[in-house]
């Protein structure tokens, strides 16, 4: 069984970490200097997040934009397809990149290199992300 079982479900908890990681001064403007698109692509339930990080924000106090959604009029620089369930997993921090690119677990496209690059920048979250799911009261949802 999924781990979230609707978008709304997971836009509810994922949205909460994009918004708290866009603003964050030690993830933002690590990403902010990539200068990439970054898109995630999730299935079971679907959802797409873009991170735009190549134009000046125009959301407050973002370092760079969060967009949902299909069509975001952005072309991404680097796309990330997995399963909603991997991406619970992987920001908890119990995904190996690498190990899931290689079982096809996360497809990637784009430079990998880049891609490889950005992981330090995006470690915090892998704290930031259970101690959200518990102050939004979803104990349930935090991988021990």
């Amino acid at each position: 069984m999924a781990v979230f079982k609707t978008y709304d479900e997971l836009y509810t908890y994922m949205g909460r970490l994009y918004d708290e990681a866009k603003s964050d001064a030690r993830i933002a403007p690590k990403i902010k200097a990539s200068n990439l698109v970054i898109q995630f692509r999730y299935d079971d339930p679907h959802a797409v997040v873009t991170i735009n990080a190549a134009k000046p924000p125009t959301q407050p106090g973002a370092i760079f934009d969060v967009l949902w959604g299909d069509d975001t009029g952005l072309k991404p620089d680097i796309e990330m397809s997995m399963k909603s369930d991997v991406a619970h997993q992987f920001w908890h921090g119990k995904v190996n990149l690498m190990a899931a690119l290689a079982r096809r677990h996360i497809i990637a496209k784009g430079p990998i290199p880049k891609i490889l690059k950005l992981l330090p920048s995006v470690e915090p979250m892998y704290e930031m992300y259970p101690r959200l799911l518990r102050e939004m009261g979803r104990d349930d949802l935090v991988i021990s």
